[in-house]
């Protein structure tokens, strides 16, 4: 049921950061954002620009112990009377019925939902969604994000640290890939040029 996909190249968390803030600007209350990649590919990161775009409080930090974080829209801000922005993360939930347990259904239709590690969980919650896979371009772990940790390796739990493991710590390309999916996007892509 896809409608479109695009794919950008961006070089460090700054660039990734002006990408998502553009897409921020173009987004409504009801939209869903599910991102995707493994840890350190910028899914924080992404969200950070997205939320200036959306004019929200600054702060925007992985919501990994907590599992949700709403950020309200700033009144004096750039879009002012615009959506919040719900950011979850869905890293330790494992099934549909437990995102169910946490209400994402009294904000869906009144704020931006971007749910991060979402994939095959949230999609129930709305008829359309924009999934948005941020992948390293080079350096990414050959054996995926939930390889148990080694020598010289990241554990693959986020909790591990508090946050999203090598956020911000490198300017090395990422591969942003966005789908489009149902009647909210059938219209194409936004701009992000």
């Amino acid at each position: 049921m896809s409608e479109w996909t695009r794919t950008v190249t961006v070089d460090g968390p700054g660039r990734t950061q002006a990408l998502a803030e553009r897409l921020g600007e173009q987004l409504r209350a009801g939209d869903l954002l599910v991102l995707t990649g493994e840890l350190g590919a910028g899914k924080t990161t992404f969200t950070q620009g997205l939320g200036r775009g959306l004019g929200v409080r600054a702060g925007i930090i992985s919501p990994t112990f907590v599992l949700v974080r709403r950020h309200p829209n700033v009144p004096d801000g750039p879009r002012p009377g615009g959506p919040d922005l719900v950011h979850v993360d869905a890293y330790r939930l494992g099934s549909a019925a437990e995102v169910d347990d946490i209400d994402l259904e009294d904000t869906a239709d009144t704020a931006v939902t971007v749910v991060e590690w979402g994939a095959g969980k949230v999609e129930h919650l709305a008829g359309s969604r924009l999934e948005i896979v941020l992948e390293r371009a080079v350096g990414a772990d050959p054996l995926g994000p939930g390889a148990p940790p080694g020598p010289g390796r990241r554990a693959a739990d986020p909790e591990s640290t508090g946050r999203d493991e090598g956020e911000d710590e490198d300017d090395e390309p990422r591969r942003i890939t966005l789908t489009g999916i149902g009647p909210r996007w059938a219209g194409g892509p936004p701009l992000l040029d």
